[in-house]
């Protein structure tokens, strides 16, 4: 489980595909300092199992189905990536509840400066919208952020100068792909009520 509170901008040492998957390396600095064999980092949103760690870089292994429903598959030598170690028991949940789940992949659709914040539209998938709520939680590229305002095809979120400055949703432009986790309890509240 994470927080959606992003601890790291890394970047992408290595990209080795293999058949029906990918291995890939990552340079963190802060999220290798206790990383380990069999660990859970979040990369820009994706739970990911290490495999190696070797000073400040850590290696996972990457399936064909998370590459093909995430924006992991696009990933070069050089990418800046988000990242956060799983949350310990004892740590206050300063963002909501996330699994690393990825559900879809939105794009940006723009991006409007302000003074103070930036708002950024994102698309939506229909497959998704119906777990998207006006005020709700939603994890992007693994950033917990709120809703600002959504409509069935796109919503809104307000970045703050430090979520701008700190992760990857500072340099995203028009056009670019971004991993979407929509908030687990709509998920099983709605399987309830199907019921």
């Amino acid at each position: 489980m994470f927080t959606g509170i992003v601890e790291e901008l890394g970047q992408v040492v290595a990209v080795d595909p293999l058949p029906q998957a990918a291995r890939l390396a990552f340079r963190g600095a802060l999220v290798t300092q206790d990383a380990k064999h069999g660990d859970s980092i979040a990369v820009n949103g994706v739970c990911l199992t290490v495999v190696a760690v070797e000073g400040d870089v850590f290696t996972v292994d990457v399936m064909k189905e998370t590459l093909d429903r995430s924006s992991l598959g696009a990933l070069e030598s050089g990418s800046p990536v988000n990242l956060e170690r799983a949350v310990r028991a004892d740590q206050r949940l300063g963002g909501h509840i996330v699994q690393g789940h990825v559900d879809g992949t939105g794009v940006i659709v723009r991006r409007e400066p302000d003074e103070h914040w930036e708002v950024v539209t994102i698309s939506l998938p229909a497959d998704l919208a119906r777990y998207v709520v006006h005020k709700g939680s939603i994890t992007v590229d693994g950033v917990s952020l709120t809703v600002a305002s959504v409509s069935a095809e796109e919503f809104t979120v307000s970045l703050i100068p430090t979520t701008l400055a700190l992760t990857t949703l500072g340099s995203k432009v028009a056009g670019d792909p971004v991993n979407l986790e929509a908030d687990v309890i709509a998920k099983y509240v709605e399987k309830l009520v199907v019921r």
